[in-house]
């Protein structure tokens, strides 16, 4: 059997239609790419979903070559027609950026409603089901976050476990070590000699213990009188 040729006529089936404009939509893109590539063309490509959203292609700029075309077109009717497309491009251009800035604030928003909702602040507008869920996402984070702090203190035990085997391992090794070296007999600690700073010491015991007298002036009246005996004697 060959193959079906496609009616041409607007697809009613709003599924059908949108998987068409994607595959056809990506064949022209494709097509547009190889043309410009084999021949060495400037090609320009623009296309609008019908929800507004846009698709262009342009093997160089696209503004490039709507500038280019309307410079070739000047002074022919169909000019006004150019700006007014060039025109509704950029409409559209702004159109999308706005309803991407308006689609970002409101996906920020919601995120931030959430956070202050899991915080437990803002809670009066949920409703006993959203408030079910949100008890329900709680105790899950909380089963991950235990379940991850068991996992590090497990791995901790078990890295204190290896630095205590290592330890052991060591501490068995300079044991070894120290049974290899032999023992200084009793006698040879007698014989050590003494630090010449100890005898230093000593020695000015001795001298501390040496009494001095000094006298001054007359002898004593003893002393003088013991000596006349002295030399009778």
């Amino acid at each position: 059997m060959g193959r079906r040729k496609t009616e041409m006529k607007r697809i009613e089936n709003a599924a059908r239609r949108k998987v068409t404009f994607s595959k056809r939509r990506s064949s022209l893109l494709k097509k547009a790419y190889e043309l410009s590539v084999l021949c060495d063309v400037e090609v320009g490509l623009i296309v609008f979903s019908s929800l507004g959203k846009l698709y262009e292609f342009s093997s160089s700029s696209i503004q490039s070559t709507v500038a280019r075309y309307t410079e070739r077109s000047r002074g022919d009717t169909s000019d006004s027609i150019m700006e007014q497309i060039v025109q509704f491009y950029r409409v559209q251009q702004r159109k999308m950026e706005a309803d991407y800035l308006s689609s970002f604030s409101k996906t920020m928003e919601q995120l931030e409603t959430s956070k202050k909702q899991l915080l437990g602040v803002e809670l009066e507008s949920c409703s006993f089901n959203e408030l079910h869920g949100l008890e329900g996402n709680i105790e899950q984070s909380l089963q991950r976050i235990r379940k991850r702090k068991y996992q590090v203190i497990e791995e901790q035990i078990s890295q204190l476990k290896e630095k205590e085997t290592s330890f052991l391992k060591e501490n068995e090794s300079l044991c070894q070590k120290r049974k290899l070296f032999p023992q200084l007999p009793a006698s040879a600690s007698k014989e050590v000699p003494r630090c010449p700073s100890h005898q230093a010491t000593s020695t000015h015991s001795n001298y501390n213990e040496v009494e001095t007298e000094l006298r001054i002036g007359f002898p004593d009246r003893g002393a003088m009188a013991s000596s006349p005996s002295t030399k009778k004697g």
